[in-house]
């Protein structure tokens, strides 16, 4: 059974990663890969634990009780529990974002974008983005983008070159947020990484990931854009006398999200509570707001609509593969892996930063989210260790590798009809060469920052389960 869920694991993750062209949606595949790891780890029973130390402890604390209990009881419903604070925290910011571009309050800050210039049009979208991305997220960032390029750009050829730095804009830019990439948002939550370390340790590697397919794109990309015929547009989804709920909703909407990491820093309770706090306030001024609007606008705005529009399958499919990594955290398969991977002959940093990038690489192909699950369930380093930092940079930026390498990607693809192909013969060395540069960065100024003693190593044994794994740990 321990082999037979490598096995299902390795199927799923192919369906998942095929979803294309086998027709099935990845959600569905994800969910019956959670479930149907769960029900091997139940049918196993302990002869298949790597480990039987929580096991025996549970048992030690509960003697009337047995595996099944330990497995259903203890570890299910802890997987839940941290699996839950994921989707709830995701499920508030994607409300609040959707409530935000309801109102309007993106356009506010697209409809100042007026130059023709390709260089310089390509730089403020990229920068934008960028920053755009740490606030909110990749995958929001990149639809309120490709949206405006729309309106910015006619030609299809230009427009994917746009496109695609966007892509790249929106995964760097998430990478050095705690609120700006679900994998961030997981290790944050986690409590692998803390909010100032990560943008202290993150920045400048994340921006050089862009800076460099910026300049590259600057000597290919020359003259003037030709702007499209708009037609008869839909004024936008409400009346221009309303601009006032835009620019409300919109310093809302971003207050509450930077609001966060205060939240969380102020009264240690978890992120999420944060989010769906943030979410309440919003809900209840958008009822004042329109409690005395006709009711149309108060059905079209209200956050019961809004919930509708909420992207679901992303959540289930959260939900889905991070219960079935959880599964294989549970059983051992994990533990086991890491202790495979520590064998390679490299002495420290330079095993986990090699470790780092091919998990950075490897995410071009596959989705970053089950990466970083396994990742986390891999190794026992502490928080703001130099491993975790480094997993939230190759993680969030070497998506952007190939189309299908991340959530942004696989959006802007499905909007503007990007063909794979093209994305890989013109963009993805460029975004290559901005992950080993973001890299080389990540690797310097750590390097820099220990010879002026900003950190300094200590060697110890962390135990994970019943191995002994030797780590170096790093200290602010």
């Amino acid at each position: 059974m321990f082999i037979f869920m490598i096995v299902l694991f390795l199927i799923g993750y192919t369906c998942i990663a095929l979803e294309h062209p086998i027709k099935i949606n990845k959600t569905a595949t994800a969910l019956l890969l959670g479930v149907l790891l769960w029900v091997c780890a139940m049918l196993g029973g302990s002869d298949i634990l790597v480990s039987t130390t929580s096991l025996t402890d549970w048992i030690t604390a509960h003697p009337e009780e047995g595996f099944k209990d330990w497995l259903v009881h203890g570890q299910l419903i802890h997987a839940l529990g941290e699996v839950s604070e994921i989707l709830f925290f995701l499920l508030g910011a994607m409300t609040i974002v959707e409530l935000v571009d309801s109102q309007g309050g993106f356009k506010i800050i697209t409809d100042k974008i007026v130059t023709t210039k390709k260089v310089k049009l390509l730089w403020i979208i990229g920068i934008l983005a960028f920053f755009m991305s740490a606030v909110l997220d990749n995958l929001t960032t990149s639809i309120v983008m490709v949206a405006l390029l729309r309106k910015l750009i006619a030609s299809k050829k230009d427009c994917w070159f746009f496109a695609s730095i966007v892509i790249i804009a929106a995964n760097s830019g998430g990478a050095w947020s705690p609120i700006g990439d679900v994998t961030t948002i997981m290790l944050w939550i986690a409590g692998k990484v803390s909010v100032l370390n990560i943008i202290e340790m993150t920045f400048l590697s994340s921006l050089m990931s862009l800076l460099v397919p910026l300049v590259v794109l600057s000597f290919i990309l020359k003259g003037n854009l030709e702007r499209p015929q708009l037609k008869d547009q839909d004024t936008s989804a409400h009346p221009q006398s309303a601009q006032w709920q835009s620019v409300l909703f919109l310093c809302l909407g971003v207050g509450a999200l930077v609001f966060v990491p205060i939240f969380k820093t102020i009264t240690h309770l978890p992120p999420y509570l944060g989010m769906l706090g943030g979410l309440s306030i919003l809900w209840i001024v958008s009822e004042i707001v329109y409690r005395n609007q006709n009711v149309d606008d108060e059905r079209r705005f209200s956050i019961s609509n809004i919930l509708t529009r909420v992207d679901m399958p992303s959540i289930l499919f959260f939900l889905g593969i991070l219960m079935a990594v959880n599964a294989l955290q549970t059983v051992g398969h994990l533990s086991l892996l890491s202790s495979k991977l520590d064998t390679i002959p490299l002495g420290e940093p330079n095993k986990y930063y090699l470790i780092s990038m091919i998990i950075g690489v490897v995410s071009s192909i596959v989705d970053n989210v089950p990466l970083v699950a396994a990742t986390m369930g891999m190794y026992s380093f502490p928080i703001d260790h130099y491993f975790w930092e480094f997993i939230a940079y190759c993680a969030g930026t070497g998506g952007s590798i190939l189309i299908i390498g991340s959530a942004a990607g696989v959006a802007v693809m499905g909007m503007e009809k990007i063909d794979f192909i093209w994305y890989l013969k013109h963009i993805s060395w460029i975004a290559l060469l901005g992950y080993f540069a973001g890299c080389a960065t990540f690797v310097v100024e750590k390097k820099i920052r220990e010879s002026f003693g900003d950190k300094h190593e200590t060697t110890q044994t962390i135990p994970y389960q019943d191995s002994k794994i030797t780590q170096s740990t790093y200290y602010m």
